[in-house]
């Protein structure tokens, strides 16, 4: 399933940046814009959030699900001071069961809906590929910044 396979590219690459020096960590992919560093716990928290929405779709249809705002996370967090290795963790565990309930219910039940509190009727089969867009975007991103070594 072509989900999958993106769900496990994503997760292999994000992982090995959780191990780059304070350098890398530090670098941005455009003036004013977020760290490697606060990317990657962005990530975390965003795999969370994900893992929170499928098991309430599956368990609870038609939930309203809200929206996060990640700059709030990021600062009431304190993404400055979290340590990476937390974070890491957490993506690490979290992944594996979002991986599941996907080959699970992708196709059987990726039609149960939900609403989301800014974007509206969506179902779980694009909540799944969402999890998988998201963490390819943020990868871009990281690639960028990292391209951009002097």
């Amino acid at each position: 399933m072509q989900v999958i396979k993106q769900l496990e590219a994503t997760r292999d690459e994000t992982l090995r940046y959780f191990s780059l020096g304070e350098a890398d960590l530090a670098r941005t992919y455009a003036p004013g814009k977020w760290p490697v560093r606060y990317i990657l716990h962005h990530l975390t928290d965003s795999e969370t959030v994900f893992f929170e929405r499928i098991r309430r779709v599956l368990s609870e249809p038609r939930q309203v699900v809200w929206f996060y705002d990640q700059d709030a996370w990021a600062k009431a967090l304190d993404y400055s001071r979290l340590p990476l290795e937390v974070s890491r963790r957490v993506y690490e565990a979290v992944r594996p069961g979002i991986m599941y309930y996907t080959d699970l219910y992708y196709e059987s039940k990726g039609h149960i809906e939900y609403v989301h509190s800014r974007d509206g009727l969506r179902n779980l089969k694009y909540l799944f590929e969402d999890v998988a867009s998201h963490n390819e975007h943020h990868l871009t991103q990281i690639r960028t910044a990292l391209g951009a070594r002097s």
